[in-house]
């Protein structure tokens, strides 16, 4: 159905779902609704600091933010200006190096907590997926045991289509709020588990108390202990998680706001365990290119030396005090969980079932705030306090339609 407020929108997604396979793949939010109508945006424009623009010209205040990596807001200058400069001496260089990743390894070093060697990629799966191998080269075990969204390769994709029995096998879902589960799953494995591959929290908040029993137990089991801070990297500090929660993992990976958007990504930890590097082959053409690697190296620049990431906090904290005042006083039946930089309305499962959740959901679409129904959203540097008091009142608005 075209017209209306996605009336381009529409047309788009006519044309790609001829040719697009993407197209196909993202049935949830970006569905039509049973009379066809198009409810939420598919195709975008541009996008500039917080807000973020449809191809029919509708403006959001954006906190999907790329599913996380725009920490400074779309299209920083500085950041921007960082990657054209060295577009301009050239992008695609393998099998040589640059400079930039030399330096940018450093820069890894000095600010990771046990960081002594690091690798570059360009996804967070490349990341996930290495640490993997290198820690079944290190501990010679096979197995793995994860908890929460870790990349899209074999080992980690939740959907078995595709996937070889034998894979799947290999690597086993642990419970993450459930530490008796991780012991008794790392005891049952009898010495076959390689590495318990984890983010260091979901949705809600975790505390340094759990992580580092779990460390402990893993340990005990002489696995290896990897922390998926693809999105507390960069965001919960600029050490992430292991420097928020004062836990040091064997290896890290880190993608997302390390750069504000552009491709990268890294595994960073210990010396020894990163010496299997030299055991295995993991490269890729485009993994050598300097431009990503100077994006990365002024964002990184901008949160160490300005107080973008103390903005973040703030005005994430400004609107989960906003959403909890709405809450508490209309009884809407959600709860405002996480941290600041990545906070989320999470609605009971009746409301759910009831229709209150996307009646929430697509009038503060309607209304210019871009939220994510299914997934944690993201606060930038960008987002002023005058952008966090719309997107409560849009809210308010919001649950009175809903309710």
């Amino acid at each position: 159905m075209t017209g209306g407020r996605y009336a381009r929108d529409d047309q788009w997604a006519a044309r790609a779902r001829k040719v697009d396979a993407r197209a196909h793949s993202r049935a949830d939010i970006m569905a039509p609704t049973d009379d066809g109508t198009t409810t939420y945006p598919r195709y975008m424009k541009r996008a500039r600091g917080a807000y973020i623009w449809d191809t029919d010209g509708n403006r959001y205040i954006d906190y999907q933010l790329g599913y996380g990596p725009v920490i400074l807001g779309h299209a920083d200058p500085r950041v921007n200006e960082a990657a054209t400069r060295a577009l301009a001496g050239g992008q695609c260089m393998a099998p040589l190096w640059s400079t930039e990743q030399v330096v940018l390894c450093e820069r890894l070093c000095e600010i990771i907590p046990g960081g002594e060697k690091v690798y570059l990629f360009k996804t967070g799966s490349d990341a996930t997926s290495s640490a993997v191998r290198l820690a079944r080269i290190h501990t010679g075990r096979e197995g793995v045991l994860r908890w929460g969204y870790n990349g899209w390769h074999d080992w980690a994709v939740e959907s078995p289509a595709g996937i070889p029995a034998a894979v799947r096998q290999t690597s086993e879902i642990f419970d993450y709020h459930d530490l008796a589960d991780l012991d008794r799953r790392l005891t049952q494995g009898g010495g076959s588990v390689a590495c318990v591959v984890t983010m260091p929290f979901g949705d809600h908040t975790t505390s340094a108390e759990h992580l580092l029993r779990l460390r402990e137990i893993v340990h005990r089991h002489g696995a290896l202990l990897v922390l998926d801070e693809m999105r507390s990297g960069f965001r919960m500090g600029l050490g992430g998680a292991q420097e928020y929660f004062g836990v040091r993992a064997d290896l890290a990976t880190y993608s997302k706001a390390m750069a504000n958007g552009f491709a990268i990504s890294a595994l960073v930890g210990r010396a020894d365990v990163m010496a299997g590097f030299a055991e295995t082959r993991i490269s890729s053409t485009f993994f050598a290119s300097p431009v990503e690697m100077a994006a990365a190296l002024e964002t990184i620049r901008v949160l160490e030396e300005t107080d973008a990431l103390e903005r973040v906090w703030a005005n994430g904290a400004r609107l989960m005090d906003g959403l909890e005042e709405i809450v508490k006083g209309s009884g809407l039946p959600a709860t405002v969980v996480g941290y600041a930089p990545m906070p989320f309305l999470e609605f009971d499962t009746p409301a759910v079932e009831a229709g209150v959740r996307p009646a929430f959901f697509r009038e503060v679409i309607r209304q210019g705030v871009l939220f994510h129904p299914q997934h944690q959203w993201f606060v930038s540097a960008a987002h002023t306090e005058a952008d966090i008091d719309r997107t409560l009142e849009v809210c308010r608005r919001a649950v009175k339609a809903a309710l």
